[in-house]
């Protein structure tokens, strides 16, 4: 079912999309490929954290359940080499850092419907060359499916006429309990290493062996705010594989998330600096399967490049129970 849900302030109409299957009902937005609502049978609120205004999404709310690309996160430099050539790209943080694609990103358009039903609908979205700063004229499709009893599964792939980057990230948060905060979630993570972060919460280009830290996951153990801060990529391989589960999300309610996807790092970000209207931060937490960060800088993390002959395909999955 599609239905209005607003007008930008560049006056195009923006829609929601509502997919359901078995006890799974989600809201999309054709604004950023937004997952505004994920509402489980027998579960009074929203899984995810959302806004019924577009403005918020226009706004303190860009980043909340949007698909960030072309390229997800931070590069350090503000730049990217492709071919001898040197693309300069925006520097949206502190005046120095790329961050998240930027004002043109594609969590900032409004995407076009290609295909929708009850229980599937697919976005669709052109890039031209330059735009973002990179170059190519990229096609990028968003397909999300849900499925019985609880599964939504969302399938982003891009095509380019020339070589260029492409890492895209869903950005969602999460708070299984509608509490305040997300303290006393449980989380595991299947990752055996992670990358630590510089005040400016990029990669210093280190990766390092999870035992012993702070960032141990392998075992599902309690979070709460600073317990540990995260703003960081976990190191799931050294490239995308096929699809497997690779964390899960618990709340003292019970409910359960379970994630898997075909990306080699999955950011764990912790919304310090994320706040809906009226609420305050840590609210949720914000977990991206996604390539790993500032892979452009740093040439011994796997590979963001995609060619003509080589498309992105990504795949992710969420699976809800209590």
């Amino acid at each position: 079912m599609t239905t209005p849900f607003g007008v930008t302030k560049a006056g195009a109409e923006v829609h929601k999309i509502t997919l359901s299957a078995g006890d799974l009902t989600v809201n999309l937005l054709t604004w950023g490929a937004v997952l505004q609502d994920v509402r489980l049978a027998g579960i009074d609120r929203s899984l995810t954290l959302g806004s019924d205004n577009l403005a918020d999404y226009e706004s303190d709310m860009r980043y909340h359940g949007s698909l960030i690309g072309p390229v997800v996160n931070r590069i350090s430099t503000a730049r990217v080499r492709l071919d001898g050539m040197m693309y300069e790209l925006e520097r949206n943080q502190d005046g120095r850092i790329h961050l998240h694609s930027g004002a043109q990103g594609t969590h900032l358009q409004v995407w076009n419907v290609a295909e929708v039903s009850d229980s599937h609908a697919i976005l669709a979205l052109h890039l031209p060359d330059g735009m973002c700063g990179l170059p190519g004229n990229r096609k990028i499709t968003a397909s999300f499916n849900v499925s019985a009893p609880a599964t939504l599964t969302m399938t982003v792939t891009g095509v380019t006429d020339a070589r260029t980057c492409m890492n895209f990230a869903n950005h969602s948060y999460w708070n299984l309990d509608g509490t305040d905060r997300y303290d006393g979630h449980q989380l595991r993570i299947d990752a055996d290493e992670y990358l630590p972060g510089t005040a400016d919460d990029y990669p210093t280009g280190e990766i390092v062996d999870v035992t012993g830290t702070d960032m141990d996951f392998r075992k599902a153990r309690q979070i709460s705010v600073n317990n540990p801060p995260f703003d960081n990529n976990f190191c799931l391989a050294r490239q995308r594989r096929d699809i497997r589960n690779v964390l899960a999300l618990t709340g003292t309610s019970g409910v359960n998330m379970r994630v898997a996807t075909t990306e080699p790092g999955v950011q764990i970000y912790d919304a310090r600096n994320a706040r809906r209207p009226g609420r305050a931060a840590y609210e949720g937490l914000a977990i991206e399967a996604q390539g790993w960060p500032d892979a452009p800088t740093n040439p011994h993390f796997p590979s963001i490049i995609v060619t003509p002959d080589t498309p992105y395909r990504q795949v992710t999955r969420w699976s809800f129970s209590t």
